[in-house]
């Protein structure tokens, strides 16, 4: 498939990434030559040097033959303006970085209609939204939600406070009776699609797959530590922090935001009132502990600098905070922040990355089902995708144990109306089910792709 990328900032690079990784064909457009040669030197990319809203530049990409027009500069503006004009010179499918509080309220959709955006991203608005779903379980690592929140992920370490050592999954199930699965276990570097048989160590990340009505008391009956933040400290005055802190003000908890830029403060102060916004220099310990980080529930860092922000996390780990997130977006700084005992890591581009992946293998024509959800887990070793099944998928109303799988997978869930189910070997897929499929060290486009 022809993609066309426009902007190759942080978010850009890791579009191009992902999405070569897939084997498409992909044009990379910037203004900067040096990104651009830099960029080509590590990718297998065609580069086009020129501004994304100059006609002879996109029609230099190829845009009237490209499938997938994506615009991720750092300007709301002309991303759309980029994808408008795309779209006029024959893109198939446009998506937009529109970053910006005032248009994403009751005017996005509106911008899309008239400038035919096919997608609007906001890569601060995703990673607040999984900061926010993070924070309602404090033994969560990170939690990833399928069909409207009807099925989730949770991802977990296994310690010694759960006494789940030493036990195999077909003991953790007759001693632990629920509508559950683990589906994914990363030990070390390897990871897992485990069968009953499979003994889980201290030390284990594994993947949860649960309904969200049974989410606490399962974790509660596994002896996972369970206490929801009600009392947020903020490092940083992002936008990611201006949506985070607008979530979870919504929801009744206290919020402080931690920030060093005067001006900054009084523009967030302004637009969150009910939020105590500090003036000063995060990184300075004596200031966190006069403003209650020995007293606080959770500790999100969220500066536009990774090093920062481990190192401060690490700092409030250290006191004996709760729950730590902290926005990473260089992979090999996000590893180190594991390696500090700090795995609850997000990265807006990430969340991106995942979201273009996905739309693009919708893009490919599917035979029996679509792609409607796709999640990269455990260091992007394990992908979770939710598929809608149509009346062509070859696999319908036969049994699930009389299905011939390819190994390394592992069908976590199904969704039928949305009543949300882990299924046993007895189950069948109907047509307009949602499937859930885990798998490790392959590429599914279609649902039939899990069939031998």
């Amino acid at each position: 498939m022809k993609i066309i990328i426009v902007g190759c900032g942080k978010i850009g690079t890791s579009v191009i990434e992902s999405l070569v990784s897939e084997g498409h064909d992909i044009v990379a457009v910037d203004q900067d030559a040096e990104t651009l040669h830099a960029l080509g030197n590590i990718y297998d990319v065609m580069c086009v040097c020129g501004n994304g809203v100059d006609c002879e530049t996109l029609e230099e990409a190829g845009v009237d033959r490209a499938e997938l027009f994506v615009s991720v500069t750092g300007s709301d503006e002309m991303n759309m303006l980029s994808c408008f004009i795309a779209r006029r010179m024959g893109a198939r499918h446009t998506i937009a970085r529109i970053r910006n509080p005032e248009y994403n309220d009751k005017s996005l959709n509106t911008m899309k209609q008239y400038l035919d955006i096919s997608v609007a991203i906001n890569p601060e608005l995703f990673t607040a939204q999984d900061i926010f779903n993070s924070l309602r379980l404090q033994s969560a690592v990170n939690i990833e939600t399928f069909s409207g929140r009807n099925l989730e992920m949770i991802e977990l370490i296994v310690d010694p406070e759960t006494k789940l050592d030493g036990m195999s999954l077909h003991e953790l199930k007759r001693r632990y009776k629920g509508d559950y699965l683990i589906c994914a276990v990363r030990r070390e570097d390897e990871v897992h699609i485990p069968g009953g048989s499979f003994v889980l160590r201290n030390g284990d990340m594994i993947g949860l797959v649960v309904p969200p009505s049974e989410a606490q008391r399962l974790m509660k009956m596994l002896g996972f530590v369970q206490h929801q933040a009600r009392n947020v400290m903020i490092l940083g005055a992002s936008r990611t922090a201006y949506y985070l802190a607008k979530m979870l003000i919504a929801s009744g908890n206290d919020v402080k935001i931690i920030e060093k830029d005067e001006e900054r403060c009084r523009q967030i102060s302004d637009e969150l009132p009910e939020a105590v916004v500090i003036h000063g220099d995060g990184a300075e310990q004596e200031l966190l502990f006069e403003e209650g980080l020995g007293s606080a529930d959770a500790f999100v860092a969220l500066t536009g600098i990774d090093e920062e922000n481990i190192l401060i996390s690490f700092f409030a780990k250290s006191r004996k905070v709760p729950k730590v997130i902290t926005k990473v977006n260089r992979g090999e700084l996000a590893d180190m922040a594991v390696r500090l005992g700090i795995p609850s890591v997000v990265s807006p581009k990430k969340s991106v990355s995942e979201i273009l992946t996905r739309y693009a293998r919708a893009l490919k024509n599917s035979l029996g089902s679509n792609v409607e959800t796709l999640y990269k887990l455990m260091d992007s070793s394990v992908e979770a995708l939710e598929f809608r099944v149509s009346e062509d998928f070859i696999g319908l109303r036969i049994p699930l144990k009389a299905m011939k799988f390819k190994p390394d997978l592992i069908i976590a869930g199904i969704i039928r109306r949305r009543r949300p189910m882990i299924p046993s070997g007895e189950d069948v897929i109907l047509p307009g089910d949602k499937v859930v499929v885990v798998a490790a060290g392959q590429k599914l486009v279609d649902l039939s792709d899990i069939l031998r």
